[in-house]
């Protein structure tokens, strides 16, 4: 009764918390007073262009060189806090990022975890960059990076979903400074492919019309294009045969229904469908190659940028990215040897009927040892025909988000099979598992690896921090698609979330916080030394029980009421120290994580059944489930009471019955259910079926 009072409350609280929130505004450009204290000299703040806060940037002569802006309201990408962060760049006429400067943010792992030492070191590296650069962050897989035209930043470690937050901020809103003022381009929206519009076509059809475009460049004209340099005679296979083709590309647009019809097969012509329903703002487009080329490296990895192919239009970038469908031709397109499909962007300004340019790049070694790498570049100028496109009157923005998947696609393939067989095991296996002479080992490794692979390898502990921006994302103060960005943790919560419907809380709490795993270690710790355990009374117990209650609803009022402090007050938590940057921070942070540790090897997993927010809501769980998982008999209570003494959790009642709001799925109950050694019931039920024989 008091739990489903408690679920009650909550409810009203959110409700009433979310109502308030509502009323807030979106982020507002800073006055020039707030503005002018970060643009120090050589250089000057000149005049406001428009009302988003673009302003001139001026030379010590006082001359325009340039602009400065915000990226807050030029492009409100929420972060995990569900506010934007907000930088301050300083852009050079011809594009050049002359600074970077952090105005605003409220990234967890940045305001008290790692500090924002990290981040304000992230975006020094703009600084003599320029917009017109391919920059993505990372690093190169293996040596495809070497030659490539792309630009890698260096990403920060435990903090790279808000870094590419941070990054994708700052591209967009650049882009759209330098595409209004550097290209008098203006803020049109792009045109997008008509979908209603059909037109039998064929492969001959494309040529004809100019659809289909080819660039053939032979051996011979790629020696051309290094003739004179120490690279020239450094391609035996071009100089065999100078009539050969190093690249017979052909490009098409596939965005129109009617072109993409003419050139696929059905299956992959489904796939591209399937996919653009996923992402509606992607144009795809279709290379072809049959020559010596290749399109990309040996190492390039799928679902990245194209380290040999690039694009611009209107002289800025466009930011291509491997789409990751497979391709079959229809029957009768030209022989490929590698054929893809690209995507690009049309949130970012790329407009697919304006001219464009597709750049390929020819790479070549000379040396044997630590080879030096030359270049050429071969270019096809295009366009797609406007009428299979339509320009809508007003594109509503979409928050911009990073499909960062595939950059850690090896630790979420092993998390899923991880999680898969637990869920198999708990759900189908349970009893046996329990009854296995070895469970304790089992569980204990079963828990190692939580601590180490999802813990402090995946950066995957869950966090209250979360459950905080989604409520204020669904008052609409942020935005769901900041859970995108770590997609390692969004499989844990999608795992979690299964798991607070069908267990109540003790899916997650007993077998895939890090932190409540390390906790449990400890306590095997205490008892292998033998030190006096505490346990207080079944009063007592019960209202420490309510605290963590208290506490999440004390954090969900900050969080709408006073969010500055929203990640200050989340530090009642003590993840972040332990797991997220590994105890390396203030001495206090690491005092407190410390403390709940040692208690834990005396005083049995504390923090998590008194104290952890993210408990208290996982518990809900156990008050809404839908099934009663743990086997109880008649005698269970009455009179036998050997389980609820033995459980550690206090989580049996003294009737017998299972309270799955505080129940962590550890399972030392169903082991005497099913053990004739332990479970009274059985012991007597054996006792008097010996009678009955003798």
């Amino acid at each position: 009764m008091v739990q489903r009072f408690g679920v009650f409350c909550l409810t009203v609280f959110v409700w009433l918390a979310a109502t308030v929130a509502s009323w807030g505004e979106g982020l507002a450009p800073l006055s020039r007073d707030e503005i002018s204290p970060y643009i120090v000299p050589p250089y000057a703040l000149g005049d406001q262009l428009n009302d988003k806060g673009v302003y001139e940037l001026l030379n010590s002569g006082e001359a325009p060189m340039g602009y400065v802006f915000e990226t807050g309201p030029l492009a409100p990408l929420p972060g995990f806090s569900g506010a934007p962060l907000n930088m301050l760049v300083l852009l050079s006429e011809t594009g050049q990022f002359l600074d970077v400067k952090l105005l605003s943010q409220r990234e967890p792992v940045f305001v008290s975890g790692l500090g924002e030492e990290p981040l304000l070191a992230f975006l020094q590296q703009y600084n003599g960059h320029a917009i017109t650069e391919s920059l993505v962050v990372g690093v190169p897989y293996g040596s495809g990076g070497s030659g490539s035209d792309l630009v890698y930043l260096d990403g920060v470690s435990k903090a790279t979903a808000s870094v590419r937050i941070a990054h994708e901020s700052i591209l967009a809103a650049t882009l759209s400074v330098a595409r209004e003022k550097m290209q008098g381009l203006g803020s049109g929206s792009p045109a997008r492919p008509d979908l209603d519009y059909e037109e039998t076509l064929t492969w001959s059809d494309l040529v004809e019309q100019g659809i289909a475009q080819n660039l053939r460049v032979t051996n011979a004209e790629v020696d051309q294009a290094f003739a004179g340099t120490k690279w020239a005679d450094d391609d035996p296979e071009a100089a065999a045969d100078p009539d050969g083709l190093y690249l017979d590309l052909w490009l098409v647009d596939l965005g129109p229904p009617s072109i993409a019809k003419a050139v696929l097969s059905e299956e992959s012509y489904a796939d591209l469908a399937r996919f653009l329903e996923v992402s509606p703002e992607a144009e795809p487009l279709l290379v072809i190659d049959d020559g010596r080329h290749g399109l990309v490296s040996e190492d390039f990895v799928r679902n990245t940028a194209p380290d040999r192919l690039s694009a611009e239009q209107g002289g800025l970038p466009v930011a291509l990215r491997d789409a990751d469908l497979w391709v079959e031709l229809a029957d009768d397109l030209p022989d490929a040897q590698v054929a893809m499909v690209l995507r690009a962007d049309r949130r970012l300004g790329f407009d697919p009927v304006s001219e464009w340019v597709l750049r390929v790049q020819a790479v070549r070694e000379h040396g044997m040892f630590q080879p030096e790498l030359g270049e050429a570049h071969f270019e096809l100028t295009t366009s797609a025909p406007a009428r299979f496109f339509i320009q809508p009157e007003v594109i509503k923005p979409m928050p911009a988000w990073l499909e960062a998947i595939y950059n850690r696609q090896a630790d979420i393939i092993v998390l899923s099979v991880f999680l898969i067989g637990l869920l198999v095991v708990l759900s189908v296996f349970m009893r046996k598992l329990a009854g296995h002479r070895h469970f304790s080992a089992m569980r204990l490794s079963i828990l190692a690896f939580v601590i180490v692979f999802v813990g402090w390898w995946g950066q995957g502990q869950l966090s209250i921090v979360t459950v905080l921006a989604t409520l204020r994302a669904a008052a609409g103060n942020g935005s769901f698609a900041v859970l995108l960005y770590d997609p390692f943790s969004l499989v844990l919560w999608g795992v979690a979330i299964l798991g607070f419907l069908l267990w109540g809380r003790g899916l997650f709490c007993g077998w895939l916080c890090p932190f409540g795993a390390m906790q449990e270690f400890m306590h095997h710790l205490g008892r292998l030394l033998r030190l006096p355990q505490i346990r207080v009374s079944a009063r007592t117990d019960f209202w420490l029980m309510k605290l963590k209650y208290v506490l999440l609803l004390g954090l969900i009022g900050v969080a709408f009421i006073a969010p500055d402090y929203a990640e200050k007050a989340a530090e009642i938590e003590p993840f972040k120290t332990a797991i997220t940057v590994y105890f390396v921070r203030e001495w206090y942070y690491v005092a407190y994580a410390v403390f709940w540790l040692l208690l834990g090897t005396v005083f049995f997993k504390g923090f998590c059944r008194y104290v952890c927010p993210l408990g208290a809501v996982m518990a809900i769980g156990g008050v809404l489930r839908g099934r009663k998982w743990i086997d109880r008999r008649e005698a269970c209570g009455s009179p036998c009471q050997l389980c609820r003494v033995k459980c550690r959790y206090g989580a049996i009642r003294k009737s017998g019955a299972i309270q799955y709001d505080e129940c962590f799925a550890c399972l030392d109950c169903v082991q005497i259910y099913d053990d004739p050694q332990q479970c009274v019931p059985l012991i007597l039920a054996a006792k008097k079926n010996k009678g009955a024989t003798v």
